[in-house]
């Protein structure tokens, strides 16, 4: 339940605020007054708390920063008390012992404040204008990152090289000889210099990479030896990365060297295993690069901010691809316009935009279906086993706050209770990723569907997969991590992975691939049949859930188009508004499905029809649907992409070539005229060529 622990994590976080607020007046109450055991334990809790936040709330504790009380000034305030603290205990000399005292002091934080300046320097020199993934860049000298803690982690440096000073004069504050607080600094003073001196050595020629000019002419190197031809361009954030993904099995599928263009650094590691390589270019001065490169065709599977700057290119060729396709608003954007060609699925997409009238032409539209569906398996009649498996796969609440985007917040809790209410169901409930990032209605209600279908477990029961499933499946789980999480230091950086993510093992993918399956096989095998479950995880993904479930449950979403495929029974709630009549006009989409209203009436019909395939009244609309939707299964998707990427590809290389003849100062018609002018000139009264004209 994501949402439910969201305000006890708060009146935690609160109470910890809270927590440092008194430690800090009580530890000045002990300083002044002074109560020595006061003063000890609060000055001991205050910096306790605080090297426990900075691990476990760093975010908590930014919102400090945002009042400019960060982590340097809170530890230079505690120290400061503990000094005035120090002041009023009897048998310390305020000159020959405090001032020592406060001078090492010092002298720690000016230590701290160069070690800060050396790891903004280290910092910048080991930021490269691009980051890149599955490429060889040896020849960048990328070199293994500084310890985290001197590196990057500034608050936490301070605070545990604050331990020894704190200490050291809390025994001063009890035994009142200043020895043991001068110890406790130099100790600090001594960890701070010498961390700052080994930090220094990665500005030494030894340990610099390349600086921007020398990497900016590798990767124009890299480009020229690599010859890429198509690519995929995508910018977004940290949760889209989904849109992407989905069509990673497809580019690779292609010829002509693909690869894969990203704009955001984090992004790098949000995508797949893939073994296409991947350049992260975040500014638009070096982005424009690529127009020097062999690069063809661009495919666009989002819209984005960044879009735009990549456009800027005239030598590459353009086309929307999307990430799925609905009859939802987003599915028939307006930006399409500014791509060369909008490739879609089938004729339902291409009359979508026409009926949309959003200036997309429909000789730019181009139907090339949807690749990545081949591993949806096809209907095979009724359930065979003791129950039905129902999928409930509902879209978040989108952006334009419109109330038929998705049914979790009206309708969810009604269909799981309607479904749940049914003994012979079993319920696969995965909810989109996104859902309650807008409206905090849709994650409350998440987050109580889940506590129900939790609830109905409880009550059920059955039969149990031996202890050799669950063995099965976390050796399985251990074999695709190995293959696709790259196993990093904590402290390793952009240029320490980029190093570690070279140039993939041979044949990867297809170890991928069979590892995936094998995973997926034991995971639904380590589950119990009877049992309901919530999928929230990216494994086992959509179409893993499609091949398991008899029918689906959905929102108008590119889930149900993607269902479709397999022309299994479907239903889709409307919380729309509209009669169903108007429902089913207005969404091409719901054509062959049941239609469940707010109040979940019709799931028990559903049910029914799914199980008695001969009451299925609209076997024969989901097929004929399904072709309106994805187009034809012949010649099959993969087939019709690939022709897509060849024909683009080749009205780039047109506008090249016409391109190129203009700045020869030669236009391109009148260059024609010329040569069919002097064809016909150069001819004699019989036909043959003139002499003269072939010079």
């Amino acid at each position: 339940m994501p949402s439910a622990g969201i305000a006890p994590r708060r009146a935690v976080q609160l109470a910890a605020l809270f927590a440092m607020m008194v430690a800090f007046i009580a530890q000045l109450i002990g300083a002044l007054l002074p109560v020595i055991p006061l003063f000890i334990a609060a000055s001991v809790v205050n910096l306790g708390l605080d090297l426990v936040l900075q691990h476990q709330q760093p975010g908590l504790l930014s919102v400090l920063g945002r009042i400019r009380f960060d982590v340097t000034v809170r530890q230079l305030l505690r120290d400061m008390v503990i000094l005035v603290g120090l002041l009023h205990i009897d048998g310390i000399n305020p000159l020959e012992e405090q001032a020592p005292l406060t001078i090492t002091l010092l002298l720690f934080y000016g230590t701290h404040f160069v070690c800060q300046t050396v790891a903004v320097l280290v910092r910048r020199a080991r930021t490269l204008p691009f980051v890149t993934r599955n490429i060889d860049a040896s020849a960048l000298a990328l070199t293994d990152a500084p310890p985290r803690l001197l590196f990057r982690q500034t608050g936490r440096r301070l605070l545990r090289f604050s331990v020894p000073t704190t200490a050291g004069m809390m025994v001063t504050a009890v035994t009142g000889n200043a020895y043991w607080g001068g110890l406790g600094i130099a100790v600090a003073v001594l960890l701070s210099a010498g961390g700052t001196l080994y930090l220094s050595t990665w500005l030494l020629p030894k340990k610099r990479t390349l600086d921007e000019q020398q990497a900016l002419a590798w990767l124009d190197r890299w480009l020229a030896a690599y010859r890429p031809t198509v690519g995929m361009y995508f910018s977004g954030g940290s949760t889209s990365a989904y849109q992407a993904n989905m069509w990673l099995g497809t580019l690779a599928e292609l010829g002509g060297n693909p690869v894969i263009v990203l704009r955001e650094r984090f992004m790098v590691q949000k995508i797949e295993a893939t073994d296409i390589p991947i350049v992260c270019i975040p500014k638009v001065a070096h982005l424009m690069r690529l127009e020097r490169s062999t690069l063809k065709v661009l495919l666009h599977p989002a819209n984005s901010g960044k879009t735009s700057q990549i456009l800027r290119i005239p030598s590459i060729k353009h086309a929307f691809i999307n990430h799925g396709e609905s009859d939802k608003l987003s599915s028939c954007n307006p930006y399409a316009k500014a791509y060369d060609e909008v490739w879609v699925a089938g004729p339902a997409a291409r009359d979508r935009y026409q009926l949309a009238d959003i200036g997309i032409e429909d000789k730019d539209v181009v139907e090339v279906g949807r690749p990545q569906l081949a591993p949806i398996r096809p209907y095979e009649g009724a359930p065979l086993g003791r129950f039905t498996t129902v999928l409930y796969a509902p879209t978040w609440e989108g952006w334009d706050g419109n109330p038929g985007n998705t049914s979790v917040i009206l309708a969810g809790e009604n269909i799981v209770r309607a479904l749940l209410a049914d003994p012979k169901v079993r319920l696969l409930y995965k909810p989109h990723p996104m859902t309650g990032s807008v409206d905090p209605r849709a994650g409350a209600a998440d987050s109580r569907i889940q506590a129900m279908i939790a609830e109905a477990n409880a009550r059920r029961g059955g039969a149990l997969p031996g202890p050799e499933a669950a063995a099965e499946l976390a050796r399985r789980t251990t074999e695709l991590d190995r293959l696709t999480t790259a196993d990093f230091r904590a402290s390793a950086d952009e240029l320490e992975r980029m190093r570690l993510q070279g140039t993939p093992e041979e044949g990867r993918a297809a170890a991928v691939d069979a590892a995936v399956a094998a995973w997926e096989d034991a995971y639904w095998n380590s589950v119990p049949e009877w049992e309901h479950l919530v999928v929230t995880a990216a494994r086992p993904g959509i179409f893993a859930c499609f091949n398991r479930a008899d029918v689906l449950i959905s929102d108008v979403s590119s889930v149900v188009s993607d269902y479709l495929t397999s022309e299994k029974p479907y239903a889709v709630a409307n919380t729309s508004g509209m009669d169903e009549d108007d429902f089913r006009a207005h969404f091409p989409t719901v054509r062959a499905a049941t239609i469940l209203t707010p109040d979940a009436e019709g799931v028990a019909s559903l049910l029914d029809t799914v199980r008695h395939p001969e009451r299925d009244a609209l076997a024969a609309a989901r097929a004929e649907l399904k072709e309106h939707l994805l187009g034809p299964s012949d010649p099959p998707s993969a087939v019709r992409f690939e022709k897509a990427v060849r024909n683009l590809c080749t009205k780039a290389d047109e506008r090249r070539v016409r391109m190129e003849s203009r700045l020869s100062g030669i236009p391109v018609q009148r260059s024609q005229r010329g040569l069919n002018a002097a064809g016909t000139a150069g001819q004699g009264a019989g036909g043959a060529p003139d002499a003269t004209a072939a010079v």
